[in-house]
This record gives C-alpha cells, sequence and structure tokens, in this order.
C-alpha cells in the first residue's frame, strides 16, 4: 500500500520531470550547496505569473543556482529580460550556466555584491521592473521590498519566498533578527496600501502583492 502523501506530494504527484530543472537541481548538488531552492511547484506559479503580467523586465534577488532564474526566464515576453542579484560569485556562475542549459542566457544579466547596493544602482541607471522576486537574507527583506516599490511599474507583482521560515515566524520563541524582520515584511506586504495582496500557506509560504496603480 502507498503511503500517505502531504497535500504538497500529492500536487507534485500530478506533474511530470522537468529535465532542465532536475539538471540544475543535479548541479548544485554537485557542487555541495544547500539546495534551497524554491519549491517546485512555486516554481511552475512563478512562471504562471509571470506570463500573466506579460512582464519584459523582471528583477530575482537571490540567484542561488539559477533554478528560481529558470523559472521566472520561461515566463517572460520573447524580448524580456532578467537581472539577477546574487552576493556569492560562484553562485552566479553557476546560475548564469543553468540558464543557458535552458536556453535562456543571452536574456538574463548577473549583478554581483551586496543586493542593497546593486539596488541602489539599478535606481540611479532609472530601470524599471514588471515583476520581483525575493529569496535572499531575511533579514534584509524589508528593505528589498521597500526597493522593490521603488523600482516598479504600476501594476508590477511583487513575490517573496521563506514566510514562514521552516516556521519560525509563527513560532513567539523564534526572536533572532532574520525572523523578526520577516514578520515585518509579511506584516507589511499584508496591510502597505500600496499594495494588493495575499500569502499561499503552503511548502514554506509565499507572499504575492501587487503594486496599484
Amino acid at each position: 500500500m502507498t503511503a500517505e502523501m502531504s497535500q504538497e506530494q500529492y500536487a507534485e504527484s500530478l506533474f511530470g520531470p522537468d529535465e532542465v530543472l532536475e539538471k540544475v537541481t543535479a548541479a548544485i548538488a554537485e557542487r555541495g550547496m544547500r539546495d534551497i531552492s524554491i519549491a517546485p511547484g512555486y516554481g511552475r506559479l512563478l512562471t504562471l505569473l509571470v506570463k500573466s503580467v506579460q512582464a519584459r523586465d523582471a528583477l530575482e534577488i537571490g540567484a542561488l543556482g539559477g533554478y528560481s532564474g529558470v523559472c521566472l526566464a520561461r515566463g517572460l515576453k520573447p524580448a524580456g529580460r532578467l537581472v539577477s542579484l546574487e552576493l556569492v560569485p560562484e553562485y552566479a556562475e553557476l546560475a548564469h550556466a543553468s540558464l543557458k542549459l535552458a536556453g535562456f542566457g543571452d536574456q538574463v544579466e548577473y549583478r554581483v555584491g551586496e543586493a542593497l547596493d546593486s539596488l541602489q544602482r539599478l535606481h540611479a541607471e532609472g530601470r524599471q521592473f514588471d515583476f520581483f522576486f525575493i529569496d535572499a537574507d531575511k533579514g534584509n527583506y524589508p528593505n528589498y521590498l521597500d526597493w522593490a516599490i521603488k523600482l516598479a511599474r504600476p501594476g508590477a507583482l511583487i513575490v517573496g519566498d521563506n514566510t514562514f521560515m521552516r516556521g519560525k515566524t509563527t513560532n513567539p520563541m523564534e526572536k533572532g533578527n532574520g525572523v523578526t524582520r520577516l514578520r515585518e515584511f509579511n506584516e507589511r506586504i499584508a496591510q502597505d496600501h500600496r499594495l494588493d495582496s495575499v500569502m499561499l500557506p503552503a511548502y514554506d509560504g509565499l507572499a504575492i502583492a501587487r503594486v496599484k496603480d
């Protein structure tokens, strides 16, 4: 008899294998990197959301091995561009290899270094975006949200991963900087008058907000 599956496992079982993303996951493991990529179900959701707003410019904060970058690029318009911010040069290198594998190597630009510095430079350059994906250091999530709103075109979507932080955000005993700042981000997403928003409670939590026109 097959063991009972979780709701997430059942949902994943309905979809066939994704050879490109399986190769990306394998490359992350081969590098000895911790695989903290977005959940497969939320990866598919990223692609769908990017398509739904017909995004031509997307910004990713946190590249890791390129899993989420592939999902974002799949949803872009044919001439669309992805800007990906990554602190660690080796991660950006692997992420770019993943995007090349998926056929999007010419549509992505990596900026390596502190994300807050890169965001300030993007603002100085007058860049604007239709879609934002935040999946980096949790202590800066509120700062990343501020920058996303500042760099957003009207109607842009802002998505933040790991809003439950493996159960820490719902545990009142957890009081570290990362979880405290993530709670602040969650509250801001829910209450900021400039945003229409929702939070999905599957996997490790996903916040989705639309910047009002």
